[in-house]
């Protein structure tokens, strides 16, 4: 009996020195602040005084992040860009002092368009960009035949699977328009129909290097009735003489197409 009892206790003492011996040592490390908010260092350069080529920096040792400029992101503690809006204009630095993300923001006053602006910005709100341009549909307001609005393959936006309003059905705003400016902003103004009013009013952001536009506050025409309403539209074309915009994944798990030319 004795022996037996003994065998149990062996057994035992090894399991648990076994159990022991698996637990791992956990050295438990939390990560802390190199520094405050307050001492992030912020540098923004401009070319020219009051001109709107300017380098944005982010200068104090062991913080990362990136920068906003309101119309992209830049991935890097230092950017370089030729600015469209001229007034105040607000960029923010995104990052992390080590044991916290913060965001802090610079103010850069911009006075003149002294660099040019890649030709996209042009095209889409005319060389005077304070006044700016607007955007009708090329057809309509009635169904007429041709390919303005219509059911597109998600693949290709020039595969039309239903010419929407050229058949039959145009959006219930096709006598609409859209208007693009950079008075104090990048400005989007929505226009239901011919009347003149405008129906609503956003702002939008283009992206030129992915060749897409963000549209937010307000819809573009067709979009209500067709095409759903993301905001986001993929730019097939843009030149001075057309616009043509494009989604993938629109309502009925199709892509949409819109083309539109300048107002007259």
């Amino acid at each position: 009996m004795k022996t037996r009892i003994t065998v149990i206790y062996s057994t035992i003492v090894a399991l648990m020195l076994l159990i022991t011996a698996c637990d791992p040592i956990v050295d438990e490390q939390h990560l802390q602040n190199s520094t405050n908010v307050d001492g992030v260092e912020l540098i923004a350069t401009q070319s020219t005084p009051g001109g709107n080529k300017i380098v944005l920096e982010m200068i104090t040792p062991g913080i990362t992040g990136y920068w906003d400029y309101n119309l992209g992101k830049a991935l890097t503690n230092k950017v370089e860009i030729v600015y469209p809006i001229p007034g105040n204009n607000t960029f923010t630095f995104v990052g992390t002092l080590g044991g916290e993300f913060f965001e802090k923001t610079i103010n850069v006053q911009i006075d003149q368009l002294d660099t040019p602006l890649e030709q996209d910005w042009y095209d889409l709100v005319s060389e005077n960009t304070a006044q700016g341009k607007s955007w009708v549909f090329d057809g309509g307001p009635a169904s007429d035949g041709r390919q303005w609005w219509f059911m597109s393959d998600p693949n290709n936006p020039w595969g039309i699977w239903w010419n929407a309003a050229g058949d039959c059905c145009p959006p219930s705003d096709a006598a609409g328009k859209m208007h693009f400016d950079l008075d104090g902003g990048a400005n989007f103004t929505y226009y239901a129909d011919a009347s003149g009013a405008a129906t609503a009013t956003g702002s939008f952001v283009l992206d030129i290097a992915n060749q897409r536009l963000t549209v937010e506050g307000a819809n573009i025409p067709g979009s209500v009735d067709g095409g759903g309403n993301s905001g986001v539209f993929n730019i097939v074309e843009l030149t001075e003489d057309r616009l043509v915009l494009f989604v993938p994944n629109a309502a009925w798990a199709t892509g949409w197409t819109w083309v539109f030319v300048p107002e007259e």
